[in-house]
């Protein structure tokens, strides 16, 4: 979106999804791109890969424009098993959901943001266990919404199909 201007955000539902080697957290926001919620938790499902055709389910039906996929980098910004199991899984989601892009975006200390949100709502670790990664998938959207605003281009790197 080269020449955007700043605080112009591109309409449309975007989803957010936190991977992880358990679990997947699922976000979206409104068609304005204002609000970032949680919307699910699936199982991760490496044998049958029934949360990739969930989820696929799931960005049709809420007609979303965008995916974002956090991308967990090392605090120095390199890469560990996480960073690949992340592209990954973003991999096998694009062909699947053309022409709707994919993207993979930062998500370092999304899920400690998520904590740290949920002890200061009340939950303590053990209640909050499922709650952690859809509200990662929150943060991690929120961070890629304030960034189109900031720069008025769409965030992190899109993936090919």
């Amino acid at each position: 979106m080269a020449g955007s201007s700043v605080g112009a955000m591109r309409p449309g539902v975007r989803v957010a999804v936190d991977v992880g080697s358990v679990r997947v957290g699922v976000a979206a926001c409104d068609a304005a791109a204002t609000m970032a919620f949680p919307v699910t938790v699936l199982a991760r499902d490496r044998r049958t890969g029934r949360d990739v055709a969930e989820l696929v389910a799931l960005i049709a039906a809420r007609e979303a424009v965008e995916v974002i996929v956090g991308l967990p980098t090392t605090l120095s910004g390199g890469d560990s098993m996480s960073t690949q199991d992340a592209r990954d899984y973003a991999a096998r989601l694009a062909p699947r959901i053309a022409p709707v892009s994919v993207r993979l975006y930062d998500e370092r200390l999304t899920t400690t943001a998520a904590e740290q949100q949920l002890r200061e709502a009340g939950h303590d670790s053990r209640s909050a266990r499922t709650l952690i990664d859809a509200a990662a998938a929150v943060v991690l959207l929120d961070d890629a919404l304030d960034a189109e605003r900031n720069t008025g281009e769409a965030p992190g790197e899109e993936v090919s199909t």
